[in-house]
This record gives structure tokens, sequence and C-alpha cells, in this order.
């Protein structure tokens, strides 16, 4: 295959500091959109850690963005949060996400420059623990299926294939929290 250099419409990033407990949902939830599906053209996935301004070029025009991270909204703690298009901007008027102020500068600089995507999805989840540890609290845990099967149905509604594995990968953030639990254990 030639790379024109194209760049696919849909970007899913997974933010979040896989270091601090449950603020490493949104790289675990894209993780685990990737081990369960076989995901079809026209889709780039990032596992957008803790970065911010390396994210600027691959959000640069892209059809329709969309990331997931952890959020605090102020409702308890385990909720799933979607947040789309105009709602973003609210989103961003109060400290809600460790990565706010890098994606809404991120968001508000390709606006300037007219490369602004041309739909905005968040999907979060308001963390219970951010604790300095790898791995995410029980509460969080149970969300991740959930919260990747979210990505999914927003992937789904823009006209993307996804095609479940027979047998789920293990992601690495996911093999590498197990670790660490079981030295603790």
């Amino acid at each position: 295959m030639i790379d024109t250099g194209a760049k696919p419409p849909i970007l899913v990033i997974g933010l979040g500091n896989v270091l601090m407990q449950d603020e490493g949902i949104g790289v675990r939830a894209v993780e685990a959109l990737q081990c369960r599906y076989r995901i079809g053209d026209g889709v780039e996935i990032l596992d957008g850690g803790t970065t911010g301004t390396e994210l600027l070029e691959p959000m640069r025009g892209v059809d329709h963005l969309i990331v997931a991270d952890a959020v605090n909204t102020g409702a308890p703690y385990g909720t799933l949060v979607r947040l789309v298009d105009e709602q973003v901007p609210a989103f961003f008027q109060t400290k809600l996400s460790n990565h706010q102020l890098g994606l809404s500068d991120l968001l508000a600089l390709l606006t300037l420059t007219g490369d602004a995507p041309g739909h905005v999805t968040i999907i979060g989840l308001v963390p219970h623990s951010l604790e300095n540890r790898l791995g995410l609290s029980p509460e969080a845990e149970r969300a991740v299926v959930p919260m990747a099967e979210m990505v999914a149905d927003e992937l789904r509604a823009l006209g993307v294939e996804l095609t479940a594995r027979e047998e789920p990968l293990k992601g690495y953030w996911e093999g590498q929290a197990e670790r660490e639990c079981a030295k603790c254990a």
C-alpha cells in the first residue's frame, strides 16, 4: 500500500497518566477498545498519555475527534460522561481534567488556524482515586470495558466497521497493572 500522507478522518485519543491510578482510564479504555476489536479503515488510534503539543498535528483537520479521559464533573465517582461538540467548550470553562488545559489550548489553536476537528466527542469517567499508583481503582477497573464500548458506539455511529476479536487481547497497561497488584498482594 502506498502512503499518500492522507490523514484518517477519525482520530481516537486516550489521555491519562497511568501512574496516577484512575487518571489513566482514558489510556486503558482505548487500549481495551483495540484489544476487543479489529477496527476498520479511516480511524487512527493514539495513546496520548500526558502529551500536549505533540497531539496538535494528529488533531489538525480531522473530521471527528474522540477523546477518552478522566473527567471531574462533580457527578458521582464512576459516572461515565459523554460530551459532544458545543458541550465541549462549556466542559472546559472549569477544570475537569488534568489534560484540560493542553487539550483546550490545542482545540483553541486549531480553531484559530481553521484546522479544528469537525466534531469533538469526549468520553470520560469521573475518577475515584488519583493516588500515585499503577493500576485503576476497582471502581474504575469495572468501567474500562463500558467506557471502551462507549467509544466503540461512537465509531459505529460514524459508520466504522468493528469486528469483535474471538479472544480479546491483553493490553500492555492492563498487564502492567496486574503485575503491580500481584507485588502488593
